[in-house]
């Protein structure tokens, strides 16, 4: 099995909904927003720009085990900055070393400057059990003939 597809057609199965928040946001509503919209983290975007990514982890690490209040404290003042992107082209393969390299799990996935979606390591997860399920699936057909019933 190969994880040699660009991440494109993972995007393009999954969708290219981003869930952002600005800078002046506070941390309490991209919490919530996060809660609302079933996400571990959001991009911090001023004017369409990326200017970062917030994550479960920067409010675990930067808000709570500090002391700080969620409702005064801005995103700016919690976000990743350094943010590592991809581009369509990256491969499965490519992803998943930069994100463990980085130790994060969420990725732009960026056209120069333009954000096309995001792509978390679940999406990458997915895409390998499925992947493996399939090759499985035609292995089986190919030595016997028909494909065997699990049930």
């Amino acid at each position: 099995m190969s994880h040699a597809i660009p991440i494109r057609e993972i995007l393009s199965q999954k969708g290219s909904t981003v869930w952002s928040v600005t800078p002046e946001s506070t941390v309490l509503e991209a919490i919530q927003m996060m809660a609302d919209k079933n996400v571990g983290a959001l991009l911090v975007t001023k004017e369409g720009r990326l200017l970062g990514v917030l994550s479960e982890r920067d409010y675990t690490r930067k808000i709570v085990l500090k002391g700080r209040s969620s409702k005064d404290t801005p995103v700016r003042d919690i976000l990743s900055g350094h943010v590592v992107s991809v581009s369509p082209e990256h491969t499965v393969e490519e992803c998943l070393r930069l994100m463990t390299e980085h130790r994060i799990r969420h990725l732009p996935v960026m056209d120069g400057p333009t954000i096309l979606g995001v792509i978390s390591i679940g999406d990458l997860v997915n895409w390998i059990i499925s992947a493996q399920s399939s090759t499985i699936q035609q292995l089986e057909t190919y030595i016997t003939g028909y494909p065997i019933s699990t049930t």
